[in-house]
């Protein structure tokens, strides 16, 4: 651009800022990585005899360095060895980026950025209980204005009824570090649980004046016990799996989606289990005709022939009322039974989801009569003013199928025994039964 002379060179106010502003090309700025080569732990190192003429350093005292440097950054080479020549101390690829992987993978400022916890899991398959010994966690995230927190951990069955099957252990004030030594008990847990059910464990924040926070989780696969056996686990507590976004999807897929949803929930309605029942069954023989030692059960019931029932507890009832419990109370029919002559109830038991009744009844009947017959047992939420809510029921006879197949079986085989057993209730209402 040329002036004429005489005439005073014009800038706008926008490029005398851009003149004035601009420091030029901008040099980037040197990590702490720079002065330190990223060497694998197969590859020889490079030393070069000249400091300034590596490329990687910036000073000549990491140059010179560069031998030890590879000894600290390669631990699995032999003692005092740097290359990979001679004497098969080198490593192959595979192994290397094996070796990398895992050292990365267990850097603890990721996996512990919410806290360790440490419990254990025992499984008493004769008594069908299931033993969470909740022991300690480690570095919690702080949830409070003091840097503490004030955690405890609940336990739930999934899937499940959260509710139902919800276990709380004590809380432990302002601590990151709590130790609980706290053992949380699942009664009625059966075998086929322990293959396809899941234990989830949250660590919570309680707070007095505003809803508890949450803090992490850790899921543990029921199947990974073995039976009898303690087994310890120490975990990295995590974040809760992400719930899909509904804007995600489109108008078309939003809407097939839904109806995919109502349907799933339609069939695991169908499938839901509404809770769990310890029943105790004994055929009792006359005095006389067989005789026993060491028999338990009966009691004055003894002197006669026939079905002795025992209503001992219910686990992990479905919630009825509007509070999240239920008033249950079990009855038991022994059909066919056109009059209903044979119905039985047990007192009921307020406000609770896991009820123990302790109650038995007898049936007067003979050992050929029983075998055709069927022992159903249903249980009920109490509702004052209105009918009663249907909870749960089984059904056991010769014709059932699984465990109460297998309960009724070993009852009518083994007289004068008693014999217990834990039965998952369904939400089939039986036909020719009302809810009086």
């Amino acid at each position: 651009m040329t002036v004429q002379r005489g005439k005073k060179l014009s800038i706008s106010i926008q490029e005398h800022m851009a003149i004035d502003v601009c420091p030029g090309p901008i040099k980037p700025i040197q990590q702490i990585s720079a002065y330190f080569p990223r060497l694998s732990p197969t590859s020889p190192t490079p030393v070069s005899p000249n400091p300034t003429s590596s490329p990687l350093s910036l000073s000549p005292t990491a140059v010179a360095s560069s031998i030890s440097g590879a000894q600290l950054l390669s631990p699995l080479l032999p003692y005092g060895r740097v290359g990979g020549g001679g004497g098969g101390g080198s490593l192959s690829l595979t192994s290397s980026v094996d070796t990398s992987v895992e050292i990365n993978s267990s850097d603890s400022d990721d996996c512990t950025a919410l806290g360790t916890l440490e419990f254990e899991l025992r499984y008493e398959q004769s008594s069908s209980e299931l033993h969470c010994t909740v022991l300690r966690a480690k570095g919690l995230k702080p949830m409070d204005f003091n840097g503490l927190a004030d955690p405890y951990v609940k336990l739930h069955l999934l899937p499940g009824a959260c509710k139902a099957n919800k276990l709380k252990t004590k809380t432990i004030r302002n601590s990151l570090n709590p130790v609980w030594n706290e053992t949380l008990t699942y009664v009625g847990i059966t075998e086929e649980d322990m293959h396809r059910k899941t234990l989830r464990l949250s660590v919570c924040d309680e707070d007095k004046l505003t809803h508890n926070e949450f803090i992490g989780e850790s899921r543990v696969a029921l199947k990974r016990v073995k039976l009898g056996q303690t087994k310890h686990f120490h975990t990295c507590l995590e974040h809760p799996p992400p719930l899909p976004s509904p804007t995600a999807t489109g108008e078309a897929l939003r809407g097939i989606s839904c109806y995919l949803r109502e349907w799933e929930k339609e069939q695991l309605h169908s499938l839901e289990e509404r809770g769990r029942l310890l029943l105790a069954l004994q055929f009792v023989c006359p005095v006389g005709v067989e005789e026993k030692a060491g028999e338990k059960g009966g009691g004055g019931e003894g002197r006669r022939e026939g079905l002795c029932v025992g209503v001992k507890r219910c686990a992990h009832l479905a919630a009825m009322d509007v509070n999240g419990f239920s008033d249950p109370y079990v009855k038991i029919y022994l059909k066919p039974d056109i009059q209903k002559k044979s119905k039985h109830k047990t007192a009921v038991i307020k406000k609770t989801l896991n009820p123990e009744f302790n109650e038995e009844f007898f049936y007067e009947i003979s050992l050929s009569e029983l075998a055709n017959k069927m022992l159903e047992v249903t249980v009920w939420d109490y509702d004052l003013g209105r009918s009663n809510d249907f909870i749960g029921g089984v059904c056991l006879s010769a014709h059932s199928q699984g465990d109460t197949l297998r309960h009724w079986t070993e009852c009518l085989k083994n007289r004068g025994q008693r014999i217990e057993r834990w039965h998952i209730l369904t939400n089939e209402l039986p036909r020719t039964f009302s809810h009086d």
